[in-house]
């Protein structure tokens, strides 16, 4: 018999999520009420307080990735709270406050009062941040960190180009190559250098009105964000030996094949959930060196208006839905 005397939150029976039933622009999302799911085998049941939004939602929600036919429930990035404990999970238990990103791409459903996700795919809020910040923070963070670190092995004293470092991969990117003692260069427009240096940027280069290849011919890395095309074009920004990864995969050799041919490296990938890289990037996060920047903050019913907002193309840093409370 247990001795846990710890008081289980009560758990409804439904939940409110955002949902759609066809491709197409924001107005196909919708608010839905939906059976609040079980936890599985190694699984944990959270609250969600609040979860990010990403370029991935809008690119779903239109059609063009990986989900197959909707009826679904967007979302990868999620904070919040532990309610529940599947058979076999033991790295959390009820209350226990954490954050993550749900696998990418097939375990979508943030965007909901509550989700499912393996345990592994989460790790503890950082204790400097509420929901809505940490929410801001994984799937933008992890492939910043996955880019850089495991795919690059950036190393202090390297230089770095980063791709629209004011936008939601980029701006945390810029703050993980400096951690890492790199010298950072960020692309953004004239309007966002100072953002860009203030989240420690070396060197700022205005892609609207110069050529960020006559600006950087020595890269040891660079982060590619924009297009598959620019992935292309910034191998002439890297020294010999040096890498672009971009995180815009084609399916293609083309970028790796392209870079083998001229004495460089040229890597595609996908993000992946990843409690190592979480607990690292929360430790970061905990000791003042990574900080998010949330651009805006919607409820759950106005989902639609964030992703207007989001395929404007103009924000600085990251959206979040704010889903509960208390």
């Amino acid at each position: 018999m247990s001795n846990d005397t710890t008081t289980k939150p009560e758990i409804p029976a439904t939940m409110r999520a955002v949902s759609q039933d066809a491709h197409g622009g924001p107005e196909v999302l919708h608010l839905v009420e939906k059976e609040v799911p079980a936890p599985g085998l190694g699984e944990v049941l959270v609250r969600v307080r609040a979860a990010g939004v990403n370029p991935t939602d809008y690119k779903h929600r239109s059609g063009r990735r990986f989900l197959g036919d909707p009826p679904y429930v967007l979302g990868w990035d999620v904070s919040g709270v532990v309610v529940a404990v599947g058979i076999g999970a033991t790295l959390y238990r009820p209350g226990d406050e954490v954050f993550g990103m749900l696998p990418y791409a097939y375990g979508a459903g943030s965007h909901a009062e509550y989700v499912t996700g393996p345990t592994r795919a989460f790790a503890p809020k950082p204790s400097s941040l509420d929901h809505v910040r940490a929410a801001a923070v994984p799937l933008a963070a992890l492939t910043a960190w996955q880019a850089l670190v495991d795919t690059a092995d950036l190393k202090a004293g390297q230089k770095v180009l980063v791709h629209a470092a004011a936008g939601g991969v980029g701006h945390f990117a810029v703050q993980i190559a400096k951690a890492r003692g790199a010298h950072v260069v960020g692309t953004a427009s004239a309007a966002k250098h100072g953002f860009v240096t203030g989240l420690g940027a070396d060197e700022v280069v205005d892609y609207t009105s110069q050529d960020f290849t006559e600006a950087v011919k020595d890269a040891d890395v660079v982060l590619e964000t924009v297009s598959p095309d620019n992935a292309l074009k910034s191998l002439d920004s890297l020294k010999p030996g040096g890498i672009v990864v971009s995180i815009l995969p084609t399916g293609t050799d083309r970028l790796a094949s392209e870079a083998r041919g001229r004495g460089l490296r040229g890597a595609e990938m996908v993000v992946e959930h990843d409690q190592a890289g979480m607990r690292a990037i929360g430790a970061l996060v905990d000791a003042g060196a990574l900080r998010p920047e949330v651009a805006g903050v919607f409820p759950l019913e106005k989902a639609a208006d964030a992703h207007r907002e989001g395929e404007t193309g103009r924000v600085q840093g990251k959206l979040v839905l704010s889903v509960s409370e208390g």
